[in-house]
């Protein structure tokens, strides 16, 4: 199901085990990945200190963005879940200092809910 998700647009659960091998270079000491979900290209991936956005850019996704949020620093979050026409359910997440949203699509809402359930037992500590 997890191909099938992602050809179709959605956040889907991405094995640990290759998450944390390709992620072992940008973890600090003693972090461990907990879980990540991927969309298309993109990822989030969720460590035991902060969440992990990865955008990869261009034609080949050669050019890749990784912004990282310590939980402490994420004030809010919703879900916009698609209404009846619509593609893609949207996460947004208030970061501290930062006026606006980070938004982030997640296909039509497949795995949207597990993200918030992550989200839910990070940010509220």
């Amino acid at each position: 199901m997890g191909l099938l998700d992602t050809l179709l647009g959605h956040a889907s659960d991405k094995p640990l085990d290759d998450v944390a091998a390709d992620f072992q270079p940008l973890l600090a000491p003693g972090e461990t990945v907990q879980r990540a979900f991927g969309l298309v290209r993109d990822l989030m991936v969720f460590t035991d200190r902060r969440l992990v956005l990865v955008d990869r850019q261009g034609v080949t996704g050669r050019r890749t963005e990784y912004l990282s949020l310590p939980y402490r620093s994420i004030v809010m979050y919703s879900l916009e879940t698609p209404a009846h026409f619509d593609l893609e359910a949207e996460l947004k997440l208030w970061v501290c200092g930062q006026p606006q949203p980070l938004v982030r699509s997640l296909g039509r809402s497949a795995g949207a809910e597990d993200i918030l359930a992550v989200l839910a037992q990070h940010v509220s500590r």
